[in-house]
């Protein structure tokens, strides 16, 4: 019968501290996804503003940005300059939202859905429309802060009639 109490209360310890070890990634992983969800908003803010700085401040040093249609961009200077490039777009309207957001268990890497929508003007002609979406990787740093090491965009848009795949 003491077997039986012993089993019984080792049960109940390690289903105790299952439970509080749940709710310690819970909470980790929903911290982190609250501090991505901010400085992600930060981001687009300073898009919106053309701060190249600002709009770039979430990429790490050793982030590689993958456009559509151009070759792949590599290391955080490289990546303000396509973003200032980007961003000195006439007429250049650029909106996003996160539709997803999934946090490692660890709570050190995760990654980010979105859908965009931007204009750019062209010169006599009509401005494009575009609209698709996102896929960023994000690893939390040794300060604690969260950066984008991979991100990569493409349109919802078909390519124009005639252009070969």
């Amino acid at each position: 019968m003491r077997r039986v109490g012993v089993v019984l209360a080792s049960a109940f310890v390690v289903a105790v501290l299952s439970s509080a070890v749940g709710q310690q990634t819970s909470d980790v992983r929903a911290t982190a996804e609250a501090a991505i969800r901010a400085a992600d908003a930060a981001g687009l803010k300073a898009a919106q503003a053309n701060d190249v700085a600002g709009a770039t401040a979430n990429y790490a040093d050793d982030a590689s940005w993958l456009p559509p249609h151009a070759p792949i961009v590599k290391g955080k200077e490289a990546i303000r300059s396509a973003w200032a490039q980007l961003l000195s777009s006439p007429g250049l309207k650029i909106d996003w939202q996160i539709t997803k957001v999934d946090v490692s268990r660890a709570g050190d890497m995760a990654y980010t859905l979105y859908k965009y929508e931007m204009t750019v003007g062209a010169p006599n002609a009509a401005p494009v429309q575009d609209s698709g979406k996102d896929m960023a990787v994000w690893k939390k740093q040794s300060d604690r802060t969260w950066k984008i090491v991979a991100d990569t965009f493409n349109s919802d848009l078909p390519l124009p009639s005639g252009t070969s795949k």
